[in-house]
């Protein structure tokens, strides 16, 4: 069996590039397309307050637990579980990672490529629905490819010099842009009532479907369970302060859930439009208010060059897991490996493009009555990542033991004794019972 090759895994050149490259594989569309549609669903401002709260006891002691792990084995999500506890049937929630990152990289893409497509639509002023924009072949086809190869060329550039390097350009733009926009938005007429809406909590609208909803999107918006972190983890010196890198990782992805909020509402409340309007608010609802703005079309172009920065980063930590696994257990070059990959990526992503409008049968599946592209995101966007985290947080906790684990944190961050007993207990108990009623509750749902 081939070996890893050490000097083909490379490692983050500084502590403040993995930072932003992890952040950026959190922050993706679930942060600035799906955050703002689920707080307006489930009533602002209460709603919010819980967010936090899960993404404080739920959210960041599994991330801690995924780089432990991945620093210690300094593996992918596969190599992992195996040096851990060779040849048993743990390496099993490792495979499950990587199919899951691939599936969702394959569908992710297609849904990535619209916001660039979006970008040339909103300058152009071109009015065409969403519907009758996703339903052209060779413009779907042409944006996923596009977006397909944009990851590639990021990801086959290394460690060091393709994925931190990117990151360091990315993420600062993607701030920059956001916070034009929130100025943009926050001074618009009746913008006022937005702000109200996202921040004045209205207990009232608290229901048990409320603090589900906090939980799966801290859970998700977080790319957890499916061994990124791990992976990215495993890159990391044996020095490194893992306490501060989760910490910092949550707070940068969570402000900028936050700041997509600042972003949206203060816009919606100001047209006169529905909080409530689901998935169909960036490609439907945005670019209709964005036309009633002064200079609408260069707003509406930015915010999808925003869109498109938020995807890149996310597909490329998604590509990561799959070509670490590759690199460690095949012994396969980056560059073979990352263009393996994609081409299957390319293949799975077909029914996802064609699912849009394009072949009647995809969009409307028998039993479920949802597109495939919803499908694949249900299963393994929502399913398999909170399967995955679950076994995760029992593998950890039971498995390798919480005394290990805080034993490899304190190796940077002696202090972590401190805390340590609460890590403990949140991973052992909280953390598996909670991520348990969220797959009921996405079942059932």
């Amino acid at each position: 069996m081939a070996t890893g090759n050490s000097s083909n895994r490379g490692q983050w050149g500084s502590n403040t590039g993995f930072i932003l490259a992890a952040a950026g594989s959190a922050i993706g569309l679930g942060n600035i397309w799906r955050f703002p549609y689920v707080v307006g669903e489930n009533g602002g401002g209460a709603f919010l307050l819980i967010y936090l709260l899960c993404i404080l006891l739920l959210g960041l002691p599994v991330m801690l637990a995924e780089l432990t792990i991945g620093r210690y084995s300094r593996k992918n999500p596969v190599g992992a579980f195996e040096s851990i506890r060779p040849r048993s049937r743990w390496k099993i929630v490792g495979f499950l990672g990587v199919i899951t990152g691939i599936c969702i990289l394959s569908y992710y893409s297609v849904v990535a490529g619209y916001t660039l497509g979006y970008i040339g639509k909103t300058l152009a002023g071109n009015k065409d629905s969403y519907q009758s924009f996703s339903s052209n072949p060779l413009l779907a086809f042409s944006l996923f490819i596009t977006f397909i190869v944009l990851t590639v060329l990021v990801v086959q550039g290394g460690i060091k010099n393709g994925i931190e390097r990117c990151s360091k350009i990315l993420m600062p733009i993607l701030f920059f842009l956001m916070l034009i926009l929130i100025i943009r938005s926050i001074t618009l007429d009746g913008a006022g009532k937005g702000l109200v809406f996202y921040l004045k909590p209205d207990f009232s609208k608290v229901t048990g479907h409320t603090f589900l909803a906090a939980m799966g999107q801290a859970f998700f918006s977080l790319s957890l369970g499916m061994g990124c972190m791990i992976t990215y983890g495993s890159y990391l010196p044996k020095d490194s302060n893992l306490l501060l890198n989760g910490v910092s990782v949550a707070a940068f992805d969570t402000l900028i859930a936050l700041m997509a909020g600042f972003m949206i509402f203060p816009a919606l409340f100001a047209a006169g439009m529905d909080p409530k309007a689901g998935p169909s608010l960036v490609f439907e609802v945005l670019p209709k208010i964005f036309s009633l703005m002064p200079g609408g079309n260069i707003v509406g172009a930015s915010f999808f060059l925003l869109l498109s920065i938020a995807a890149l980063t996310s597909t490329i930590s998604l590509l990561e897991v799959a070509t670490a696994y590759f690199v460690d257990e095949r012994g396969w070059l980056r560059k073979k490996s990352v263009w393996f990959i994609a081409l299957i990526v390319l293949l799975l992503g077909i029914p996802s493009a064609l699912s849009q409008g394009i072949v009647p049968w995809l969009n409307n599946l028998p039993l479920v009555h949802i597109d495939f592209l919803g499908f694949m995101d249900w299963i393994f966007g929502n399913i398999m990542l909170a399967v995955g985290a679950l076994f995760l947080a029992i593998f950890i906790a039971w498995i390798w033991k919480t005394n290990t684990a805080i034993n490899e944190i304190k190796k940077g961050c002696p202090k972590f004794k401190y805390v340590s007993p609460i890590f403990s207990i949140l991973l052992k108990f909280f953390c598996p019972a909670i991520i348990l009623l969220l797959i009921v509750f996405l079942i059932i749902n």
